[in-house]
């Protein structure tokens, strides 16, 4: 089938008879697979190629595979497996945003500052709103120089609750994404914010602000991002979709349209198991480990 298509691609340049020679197929066969309709599978694909393609155009061309397969299912009600999303976007020349590397350290612990305990300890799950919060600080490029960016996120919406950019990475830049969370959402007292060890987390004015909104300080250790690691998931999402659409001389705010968490993009915890049909047993005649007859004690000559 696919050398089919590479010959019915390259005819416009190559003789017929000098393809199929070289890909070693028959010219009956091109041009019996030329005259054949399509199959149900290749009209089908045809279909979610058309959905795959309005999905990635509305996601600004940043939705992979896994994402266009929960999209399809949650906004279409489309089940389609994900390794075929994946194959049909290769087929229409398309792929999701990636993440480049590293340019611009943001976290600087203070030593002389003492850390808060870990409260979380890498559990990011929440059973109501405004339960635990996670906060980080990065950085964007744009054409006037590095913007730095304190984000507060909610773990049980994903919701990024406050937020707050600045040109330079001071304490102000924290509490104002603080307060900005706590004017938005009102949590009541006993709310958990938990960072990094970075300078501006272990300052005076942050942790004044955490005292006056009655929040509970929590730090992850130094140079473990695997402890803050939903809100480092939360600044890889807007740095690799949300700053390549809008880099430009202005500077957006990182609350622009909404993105599909790869957490809700997990199956349901308890499936319900299909009860899938069994491969036949065959019998075989002969036994796969036949025993010896014992011997008798007495020599043959």
């Amino acid at each position: 089938m696919r050398a089919f298509r590479l010959v019915d691609q390259e005819r416009a340049h190559h003789a017929v008879c000098v393809l199929c020679s070289v890909l070693k197929v028959t010219r009956q066969g091109y041009y019996a697979w030329k005259r054949r309709s399509p199959c149900a599978r290749q009209l089908r694909d045809d279909e979610l190629k058309a959905e795959i393609l309005a999905l990635f155009e509305r996601s600004r061309d940043t939705y992979g595979a896994p994402r266009i397969t929960a999209r399809l299912r949650i906004d279409r009600g489309i089940r389609i497996g994900q390794k075929r999303a994946a194959r049909l976007m290769r087929e229409l020349g398309i792929q999701g945003a990636g993440r480049g590397s590293k340019g611009v350290r943001t976290t600087i612990p203070d030593r002389r500052a003492a850390a808060a305990p870990d409260h979380l300890e890498r559990d990011f799950t929440a059973t109501r709103p405004d339960h635990k919060w996670v906060a980080d600080i990065t950085y964007i490029p744009t054409h006037e120089g590095w913007l730095f960016l304190a984000g507060v996120s909610d773990c049980y919406s994903r919701k990024l609750v406050g937020w707050s950019m600045r040109d330079t990475l001071e304490a102000e830049l924290v509490a104002d994404a603080i307060a900005m969370a706590v004017a938005r959402r009102q949590p009541p007292p006993g709310v958990i914010h938990h960072s990094d060890r970075g300078a501006q987390y272990g300052s005076l004015l942050v942790g004044r602000t955490l005292r006056d909104a009655g929040i509970i300080p929590s730090m992850g250790r130094v140079g473990d991002p695997w402890d803050n690691a939903l809100m480092e998931s939360a600044i890889g999402t807007i740095k690799t979709e949300l700053v390549p659409a809008h880099l430009s001389d202005a500077r957006p705010g990182p609350a622009g349209d909404l993105r599909l968490h790869r957490s809700l993009l997990q199956p349901d915890p308890r499936p319900q198991r299909a009860r899938l049909p069994q491969p036949r047993r065959i019998r075989s005649r002969i036994p796969s480990n036949p025993r010896r007859p014992r011997s008798s004690g007495m020599k043959t000559r």
